[in-house]
Order: C-alpha cells, then structure tokens, then sequence
C-alpha cells in the first residue's frame, strides 16, 4: 500500500465538512524531514485556519480529533503553531511489511483512475551519430514510461525522429559530390556520418566567413572595446562578466557598464569561434579547395531538401536508401541501452498532412499571411508561430502540430509529454497554446525540460576538437573503467577471484551503461550536471555502482546461508520489527509506492534515485547492527531474511524502473 496515499484519504474525510475542494490541502503530507517529529507530517491547518479565521493550532486540534487513524498510527501530535505529527504503530508496519513481502508488486498499489500518456523522447536526427546530447531525453523518457506503466497507466512511447529535415538535404549533397564508394559499400552508416559532418564543416566555415567579411562583429567589439581601457581577450570576463574593472562610464552607470562587459566578453568569444571555423579549412588545402568549388553551401543544401519534400525520384530513391542503415544503427544502440519504442513515427510520416493543416488553420482564422509567411500571432508572445516560410516551406513547428493533431486523433490521450532540453521552452509554449486554439482543451501537454550534460570546464561537454562526445564512445569508455572496476575488485577477494573474463565483461556492461544513466537521472532534470566517469563509477554515494553493489551483497546472504528466497516468500512467516534499524529499514521500504507517486506528479525520476540511496543506507546500517544468518530464535533469521529479500526486490525493481540491470555478483 502507499502509506501516504492512505493517509491523504483519511484526512479528506476529515477536511470534508471543512473544504469542498481539499487537494491543495492535502499536498502538505509529507514524510517528515526530521526522524524526532515522527514519520508523517501535516502542515495544512496553517493555510486552514487562514482560509477560515481560525487559529490554526485550533484547527490542528479539530483536525486529530476528526482523524481515524488509531489503526495505523499512535495517537497525532499537535507541535508548534499547528504541526500535526504522525508516529506510525510499529505492529501496523509489520504487518504490512509481511504482506509486501509475499506480493509480486512489492505493496505497491495500481493507480485508482490510470491514464493515458504519450511520451516523445530521444528524437535524434538519423542521418547523424548520437552524441551526448541525446542521452538525457533518452533516459529521462524510457524511466518515466517504465514508472508509468508500473502504476498501471497506458503509456505510447514514440520516438518522433528526424528523419527529413535540412540534415538529409546535406547527407544528398554530400553524397553527390564528396562520395568514397568504397567506404560507402563496407560501412554505409559511417560514410553517410562523415559526409555529413564535411557538409556542416563547409557550410559552418562560409557562413563564418561571411560573418567575419560583413565586420559588423568587428566594429562593435571596437566600439565596445572603447570604453575600456584594458581590452578584453577571448574568454575574458566571460565567467564574470561584472568584474571590477575601471571604466570611461560613470559609477551611476554601473549597471550599463556590466552589461556593456557581458556582451563585449560574448562577442569576442563569437569572433574567436568564428575564426576557428574558418583557420580549420583554410589551414587544409584540401578543404580549402572544396569550399572554393561548391560555393553558397547553404542554397545547394536547401534545395536537394526542397527537391526531396517535392517528391524528385532520385532524392526519394536515395533517401530511402540511405534511411534503413541509419536507422539499424540508431536500433543498435537503443538496444545496447535497453530502451524500446513503441512506434518510431519520424517527421517524414507527417509530411503529406502539413498543407492542408495549414489551410485548416488559414480557414478557421488561427492563421494569417505576413510578409508572405503564413503565422499564427498569438497573445503573450512578443514572435509569432510560422507554419509556412515565404518559399512555401514548411517548418519544424508545423510538423509539430500535425503530430500532436495525429496522436490526439490516433490514441486520445489524457497527457503527452515532450522529453526535450531547455532550449526549446518557447516553441512549446506556443505550441501548447495552439493546441488549445485547436480545442485539444482536455488533454494535458507537457514540455519536460532538461538540461545540459557539462565537461569538467564548465561548458557543454565536447571532445578536444570541439564536437560533441558521441554516445557510443560514452558509452564505452564507461564500460572500460567499469570492466577495470570490476576486475580489481574481484581480484582483490580474500578467497580469490570468483568470476570469469565472460561474467567480468557482462558485469562490466551492466555496471558501465547503468552508471551512465544513473548519473543523468540522479540529478534535478532541469538542472546542467558535470559528466565525470570516476563519480558515477564510484562504489560509494549516490550512484547505480553503489546500488548494484547494494542489491549483490544482499544476495550473497542467500547464497551463504543456502535459503532458497522464493520458498522464504511463500513460507507465510511474519516480520518483526524489534529494532530501531528493523523498523528504520521496513519503513523506508513501505515508501516505495509513495515515491513513485511523488516522482510521476512532477516527473522527476530523481526523487526515486534518493529514495533508492537512503534505502541503501537504511539497509546498511540494518546489516551492521542486526545478525542475519546467525540471529536466533528461527523466527527472527527469517524475518530478517524477508526484510533483506524485501530490500534486494525493491531496489531491483527501482534499477529496472530506471532502466538499468542489476548483477548478482560484484
């Protein structure tokens, strides 16, 4: 059961003569944050008491009194000016704890009213590598699926690939004019990979070229540049851009004179990026003589696009080609990290109904024409909604409602969720308010923000040539270090290695990927992170190396003392709570549904990774100071091994929710 969902009921019937409309109310349930106010805590009779002109310590009287809770609980506690505190019956734990034990679903309850979701995550462009940029809309979206399915909802996972944009318009570019035969015939992804990355390089390298001719950059880092009398460098003042420093602006200025730093330190780092761009062609004769011969990248680029979305033959024919390689590589790596879809609907899927949605929207007055684009203006918005560019090209935002109009009419869903980073709050907020113009009112649409994976500098994370850290080669090297891990800690046995090169390098797998994701989802998902490998590969603290250790250990009790745990389970023998750290550890095991429920309400697997921690812990301190194998009568070793058996269960089924295998051994 979850003990906080009870808990809300029995208020509810207390606070129902009180308060129509309670869930705001109810929400101030918490566990409670310090061990000596008890397990539960209320803190709704400060808002009550407000809302009725009462006292609210009054109000908390009323309030225990009301309650029924002298099955479960011991007798409320009314603390400072209305703090209703609750100390669960360690008898009640008990027996809750027995039944757990003996359940498949480890006490955790099926949501009363499940609904259904539709979760868009990972959407990488196939005609490029995932990098490490993907890995967080990635995990983040498999976890949430997996957690909603357990509590019973009817979850869609769609992967909503590019696979139709700009980026093939390059990779047809490419392969018309860059081509290796050879390399394309043994390797297709990786040829199509590099043809890309040229393309971009080019592309990049004219633009930046362009940019540093105009001298508008220029001029404005002098004109800036001019008021202060030590000249900023590359990289100056970008950390702090509000460092003292003595300027030609008066001290009432100051404000002005920090912005003026700030931007003159951006722009300065804009021109030196520019001019790495174009030093790195420049400085190959090769490249050199490549964006000399195909010049107005760009224009060449769009219109292979263009003649691919308007049905030219050979465009159609090679993109259908090119578009089943690309995608067995990106199915080779979604299955190295065990995540499934089920439907991968790319924005190709979507093309044939983008005309007439616009006329949709041109006829029912959401749309109008300016300047020749077809825009939807939208109140709050400084920018309108373009749906069609002034050439008749249609835009990522417009293939965006045609596949929320498609999943409203196709599966009918109560939410949708868009697993996306940050930068891309904008276009769903005007996306959503479309949506609502469409009169999709009913269904609720969410932008799960994250944000970026950092290196050790403090900037997105990148190798040393400036690309993003591709996520295969992430993921290897996470399981070279894990295999070492494993290995030194095998070797290092008191009674010898126990485990094989071929279990090493399983373990290895499992401990290396699960790391991975492990640190992505322990952190606030929309907070940036520091990616470090001997972090989440440590042993200890918060990491899914530390929670698979953990799972091991506990199984190594059954493998010493012999105990068969199914025949434990089935045994129907009770757990006892006689220790403070027995009774610490069975109630930390009865909030795992709680847990669930309070990560699903804001959509943060992060708060079962901390539960998943302290539960660790909790065991921890359990095993030290609470015999197992030896404790007698009988009754007690087996109500001990249930509570280890109970512990293992949990955290395996807590890894599987996050998407991450456990190991037996370690």
């Amino acid at each position: 059961m979850s003990i906080l969902t009870e808990l809300k009921r029995r208020f509810e019937d207390a606070l129902r003569s009180w308060a129509a409309e309670a869930r705001d109310l109810l929400e101030m349930i918490r566990p409670s944050q310090e061990e000596r106010f008890g397990d539960y805590q209320a803190n709704l009779a400060m808002p009550l008491g407000k809302r009725l002109g009462r006292p609210p310590r009054e109000i908390a009287a009323e309030l225990a009194a009301r309650l029924d809770v002298s099955d479960m609980a011991e007798p409320p506690e009314i603390a400072g000016p209305g703090f209703i505190n609750f100390r669960l019956r360690t008898d009640w734990l008990a027996e809750q704890l027995t039944r757990a034990a003996a359940d498949p679903r480890l006490g955790v309850p099926l949501v009363s009213s499940p609904r259904t979701y539709v979760i868009d995550y990972s959407a990488p462009n196939v005609a490029k590598p995932m990098h490490v940029g993907h890995i967080r809309s990635t995990v983040i979206g498999d976890a949430l699926c997996r957690m909603l399915r357990f509590m019973g909802c009817r979850v869609i996972s769609d992967n909503h690939i590019g696979d139709w944009g700009v980026q093939f318009g390059m990779i047809l570019y490419g392969y018309k004019h860059f081509l290796d035969p050879e390399a394309y015939r043994r390797q297709p992804v990786q040829e199509l990979a590099r043809l890309y990355r040229l393309v971009r390089l080019l592309m990049d390298y004219q633009e930046a070229k362009a940019k540093l001719a105009e001298g508008r950059l220029q001029a404005r880092i002098a004109e800036l540049q001019s008021h202060f009398p030590q000249p900023l460098s590359a990289g100056s003042g970008q950390s702090n851009p509000a460092q003292s420093s003595k300027t030609s602006l008066s001290g009432k200025e100051a404000p002005v004179a920090r912005a003026m730093k700030k931007e003159l330190a951006e722009l300065i780092e804009e021109q030196a990026e520019l001019e790495k761009k174009t030093a790195q062609v420049e400085q190959s004769a090769e490249l050199a003589r490549l964006a000399a011969e195909h010049p107005n990248l760009e224009s060449r680029v769009l219109a292979e696009t263009a003649k691919l979305h308007a049905g030219d033959p050979e465009n159609r024919r090679l993109w259908q080609e090119f578009l089943p390689h690309c995608l067995a590589e990106l199915d080779r790596i979604y299955q190295r990290l065990g995540v499934q879809f089920d439907w991968t609907l790319g924005e190709s899927f979507y093309h044939d109904r983008l005309a007439g949605l616009v006329e949709e929207l041109l006829a029912r007055g959401l749309a109008r024409i300016s300047d020749g684009a077809v825009c939807i203006f939208l109140d709050g918005f400084d920018t309108p909604m373009i749906i069609r560019k002034q050439d008749g090209a249609f835009l990522y935002a417009t293939t965006d409602l045609a596949t929320l109009q498609y999943r409203m009419e196709t599966w009918r869903p109560d939410a949708i969720l868009y697993v996306v980073d940050h930068r891309q709050s904008l276009h769903f907020q005007q996306l959503f308010a479309v949506a609502r113009l469409l009169g999709y009112r009913d269904v609720e649409l969410q932008h799960i923000s994250f944000g970026t994976v950092l290196g050790e500098d403090g900037r997105p994370f990148k190798t040393r040539e400036g690309d993003l850290v591709g996520l295969e080669s992430l993921l290897d090297e996470a399981v070279t270090r894990a295999l070492k891990i494993v290995s030194e800690n095998d070797d290092a046995k008191p009674d010898g290695p126990e485990l094989s090169s071929e279990q090493r390098a399983e373990i290895a797998e499992r401990v290396g990927i699960g790391a991975v994701k492990y640190a992505d989802l322990s952190q606030n998902r929309t907070s940036d992170y520091v990616f470090s490998y001997p972090k989440m590969l440590a042993l200890s603290g918060n990491t899914s190396a530390y929670m698979q250790y953990a799972y091991a250990r506990v199984r190594s009790i059954f493998r010493k003392g012999g105990v068969e745990p199914e025949s434990l389970r089935n045994s129907g023998a009770p757990i006892l709570l006689t220790t403070p750290p027995e009774r610490d550890l069975g109630l930390a095991l009865l909030r795992f549904g709680e847990t669930l429920e309070l990560a699903l309400q804001d959509y943060r697997p992060n708060l079962l990774t901390a539960y998943l921690y302290d539960l660790a812990n909790r065991y921890s301190a359990f095993f030290e100071q609470c015999p197992v194998l030896k404790a007698q009568p009988d009754s007690l070793r087996t109500s001990r091994l249930l509570l280890c058996d109970l512990t293992a269960r949990t955290i395996q089924k807590g890894l599987e929710l996050l998407g991450i295998e456990v190991v037996e051994r370690m």
